[in-house]
This record gives structure tokens, sequence and C-alpha cells, in this order.
């Protein structure tokens, strides 16, 4: 807020820049990255609307959350696969994988470089 400006003389200038503002009744906020999540429990959201583009003004206490990774599943004819390819053991090829998150691929190239 600016110093000496009440919310009413805010408002309407806001309106005279063509902002609009509305408060939406959240109850939670979870941002999503590769590794975790930031869950903000009962947070103030505004939408903000300014010359056409929408932005969110998110406030409260973020806590964050670890995400399990998925278990990667290797089968006999991925591990087959790789050995041929790499012309590496079975036991090779099954490392190789389990390195590289069952990315066929990546494993073949990992053993072969």
């Amino acid at each position: 807020m600016i110093p000496g400006m009440n919310k009413r003389q805010m408002e309407q200038a806001m309106r005279r820049l063509g902002i609009k503002q509305e408060e939406l009744d959240a109850e939670q906020v979870v941002i999503r990255t590769a590794d975790y999540d930031l869950v903000i429990d009962s947070p103030h959201v505004a939408k903000v609307n300014a010359m056409g583009q929408e932005s969110y003004q998110i406030t409260g206490d973020a806590v964050r959350v670890e995400r399990e990774q998925p278990a990667v599943t290797i089968d006999a004819d991925d591990i087959a696969t790789v050995a041929a390819q790499a012309g590496v053991s079975e036991e090779e090829a099954r490392a190789a994988l389990e390195e590289a998150k069952g990315d066929l691929a990546a494993a073949i190239l990992a053993l072969q470089g």
C-alpha cells in the first residue's frame, strides 16, 4: 500500500490503470517441482489482471514435501537387449539399466562410452 493512501483510493487508482484484482477463496495451493512440492494451506490468493495479463499473488506459510520417486521395473527383455547391444554380461546390463532408471538407450551409451 502507498503511504497516505487509503484502500478506496488505492482501488480507484488501480482501476484507472486498468488493473483488476479479485480475491480467490482457495483452501490450498501446491507448487510442484521435479523433486518436491511446496504446499500452502489456507493461503491468501489474489488474481490480478493488468492489461489482459493474468497473474496470481499467493501469500501464506509454505511447507516443503519431498516426493518419492517411482520404482523402476527392469524386465529380462530389456536386460538382454542392453547386454547384446553393448556386448556386456547381463549383470553389467542390469546395473547400467538401474543407473539409467530403465532408459535402454542411456544404459547402452553408458556401457559403450
